[in-house]
């Protein structure tokens, strides 16, 4: 039998890769179409995506309580692109992206730490590491120019957004992973459909977008999955920072693909999350 300890890690560090490819092949699509209608889009494919799969694995519907987590799970994700994507669209990305991962890595460790008990030592190191990892990947201390405490909204409403999605799927049924996951997606559907008839920015990708936005559904469809297997395997501290580590699969996608360079600060970064990965799955 796989040790819940090896499973957790693994479908931690699946999520990440997944994430990573999605916002990739997201950020592509969203530089050449409107971001929120790309956002929209991708969480649609995935309540597709997810159903499909539960209808065809005769996944049983779980309780109420999983689904409704489901939806808070997703009402906090739409909380958490949108104020995400406003803050990058501001123009302030050195500071908000690395902000915004850092506290969604933290808010489901310090909400392990009082309901699951503290990690291992070597994990707890594996964290710090991950935690430096996430922080120079994303571009971490490139900001130049004065930062004002109001710049400082939009990231923390981001990362704790994320942060809070995380503890909502842990908290889904522990027999089911597909339909509360669907509850999720419909729900962030829905928060999105609203907020974009009320700021009327909903704009078409052209057509030749299209494939990439979908294909972008499919990865964030599947990091969410994994991450949700993930929690159910192990502590939700240690599926939370794995999966948190999806940055450096986007950048170094964006290295290989489009042959962006990378600074040293992100390659620290990337040898830094090798080092937490070691740590935390010892």
């Amino acid at each position: 039998m796989i040790p819940a300890e090896f499973l957790v890690v693994f479908f931690g560090l699946m999520a990440a890769i997944s994430w990573g490819a999605g916002d990739f092949s997201g950020g592509f699509a969203s530089k050449r179409a409107n971001v929120y209608s790309v956002v929209l889009i991708t969480q649609a494919v995935g309540v597709f995506l997810l159903a499909a799969s539960a209808h065809l694995m005769a996944e049983e519907m779980p309780p109420l309580g999983g689904m409704l987590w489901g939806a808070v799970a997703g009402v906090f994700i739409s909380i958490g692109l949108l104020a995400l994507y406003r803050g990058l669209s501001q123009g302030r990305m050195g500071f908000v992206a690395p902000i915004s991962a850092v506290v969604a890595a933290s808010v489901p460790v310090i909400y392990g730490a009082f309901y699951e008990g503290l990690p291992a030592v070597h994990q707890m190191v594996g964290f710090v590491f991950a935690f430096v990892a996430v922080w120079l990947i994303a571009g971490g201390g490139d900001e130049t120019s004065k930062i004002e405490r109001t710049d400082l909204i939009l990231p923390l409403i981001a990362g704790t957004g994320f942060g809070l999605f995380f503890i909502s799927i842990d908290r889904v049924s522990d027999t089911a992973v597909l339909w509360p996951l669907t509850a999720a997606r419909i729900a962030a559907v829905i928060t999105l459909l609203i907020f974009i008839a009320l700021s009327r920015q909903v704009y078409i990708p052209p057509k030749n977008i299209l494939p990439v936005v979908i294909i972008a559904g499919i990865f964030d469809t599947g990091g969410n999955t994994f991450f949700a297997l993930a929690s159910q395997a192990g502590r939700l501290d240690i599926a939370s920072i794995t999966s948190s580590l999806y940055p450096a699969g986007t950048v170094l996608l964006a290295w290989l693909i489009l042959k962006e360079k990378l600074s040293s600060k992100q390659w620290i970064g990337v040898a830094a999350a090798l080092v937490a990965i070691v740590f935390i799955s010892a």
